[in-house]
C-alpha cells in the first residue's frame, strides 16, 4: 500500500468533497490547491457516467482548516463549449490577480485542449477573461496541466495523449514547458513516460510538485496504469527530477484497497508548520471516488 514509511495510505483520509451520487463513473477529484493568507482555494471536477455527461462541470471552494469547505463558484462545461472537463489548476498571479486554467473535451473526439480564465478575485473567475493557452493538434491532445510559479516565471507539466492509433488514445506521456507569463508557453519536450512491463506500461501523467528544501531534489507525483483496460483508475507513484528528465524511483504505486483502486490525481499544499496536505481521487467501495485529503507529516524521505 505504502511507498515509504511515512506516506500516508487510505485509511488515513479524510473526506472532502462525496462523489456525486453512488456507483462506477460518479466521480469527485481531479483537483487543483493553494493555501493563500490562511485560506485554502480548492477547485475540483465534477464527473457522471459516461451515459450521464461526464465532466459535467468544475467547482471552486473555499476553506479554513483544509478539510471543510463551502463552494464558491461552478463552471459548467457548456460554458466553454467542451464534451467534458478534466482536471483544472488554479494559480494565484504575482499581481494579486486568479487564474484557472481549464482542460476541456472536443466534442465527438479524442482529442483534448487547454483553455484558462483570468480575474481579479476567485469568485469573479466564471466571467473572467479567457485565453487559449495549449490546443493540441491533429495527432495530440493535452490536459491535466500542473502550473508551479519558478523564478523566471511559469513552470508546466503537461500531459499528452497520441491520437496517431485509433483505440490507443488513452496512452500519456508528461511534457515540461516554460513561460514568462502563463499564457505562451515553450514545450521543451517529453519529460516522463510509461516503463514497459511496469505498473506504469500504459502511461505516466504528473500530478504535483512536493514542496522541497534547499538541496533536496525536487519530487513528484504521478499518476500511472499498466494497460488500457486500467484508463481511469490510475495509481500513484514518485519521480525526482534529474536536470533534464524525470526518473521513477520506487515500483510500489499507493493506491486504495477499494474496487477499482484509483489513488490518483495528487496535489499537494505545503502548510506554515512545514507539513502538506494531499488532496487525492480514491475510489471507494462502491465504485465511486470521492476526493479525500491526508497530510504528511514532514518532507517526503529523499532516496
Amino acid at each position: 500500500m505504502t511507498l515509504a514509511p511515512s506516506f500516508p495510505t487510505y485509511d488515513d483520509a479524510e473526506l472532502v468533497v462525496p462523489a456525486p451520487a453512488a456507483g462506477p463513473g460518479n466521480w469527485a477529484g481531479a483537483a487543483s490547491a493553494v493555501l493563500v493568507d490562511g485560506t485554502f482555494w480548492l477547485t475540483y471536477r465534477v464527473r457522471r457516467p459516461l451515459t450521464d455527461g461526464r465532466g459535467v462541470a468544475v467547482v471552486l471552494a473555499r476553506g479554513e482548516d483544509g478539510v471543510h469547505f463551502e463552494p464558491v463558484c461552478e463552471i459548467p462545461r457548456e460554458a466553454f463549449g467542451c464534451e467534458s472537463f478534466e482536471r483544472p489548476a488554479l494559480v494565484l498571479l504575482p499581481d494579486g490577480r486568479w487564474r484557472l486554467y481549464l482542460s476541456c473535451a472536443t466534442p465527438n473526439s479524442k482529442h483534448w485542449w487547454v483553455d484558462s480564465l483570468t480575474a481579479d478575485t476567485p469568485d469573479e473567475l466564471p466571467f473572467g477573461e479567457r485565453r487559449a493557452v495549449h490546443r493540441g493538434n491533429l495527432g495530440v491532445g493535452v490536459k491535466d496541466p500542473v502550473v508551479v510559479q519558478t523564478e523566471s516565471g511559469w513552470e508546466m507539466w503537461l500531459c499528452h495523449h497520441p491520437l496517431t492509433e485509433i483505440g490507443h488514445e488513452d496512452r500519456m506521456s508528461t511534457h515540461r514547458l516554460v513561460s514568462k507569463d502563463g499564457l505562451r508557453w515553450m514545450d521543451l519536450g517529453e519529460v516522463l513516460v510509461g516503463r514497459p512491463g511496469r505498473w506504469d506500461a500504459r502511461g505516466a501523467r504528473v500530478t504535483t510538485v512536493l514542496p522541497s528544501g534547499p538541496g533536496e531534489p525536487r519530487t513528484v507525483l504521478y499518476d500511472g496504469r499498466p494497460d488500457a483496460a486500467s484508463n481511469w483508475h490510475e495509481t500513484t507513484g514518485i519521480a525526482r527530477w534529474t536536470g533534464t528528465r524525470l526518473m521513477a524511483v520506487d515500483d510500489q504505486p499507493i493506491s486504495s484497497p477499494h474496487s477499482d483502486g484509483a489513488w490518483r490525481y495528487a496535489t499537494a499544499v505545503e502548510l506554515p508548520d512545514g507539513r502538506t496536505r494531499l488532496y487525492v481521487e480514491v475510489a471507494r467501495p462502491d465504485g465511486a471516488h470521492d476526493l479525500v485529503t491526508v497530510l504528511l507529516g514532514e518532507r517526503f524521505p529523499a532516496a
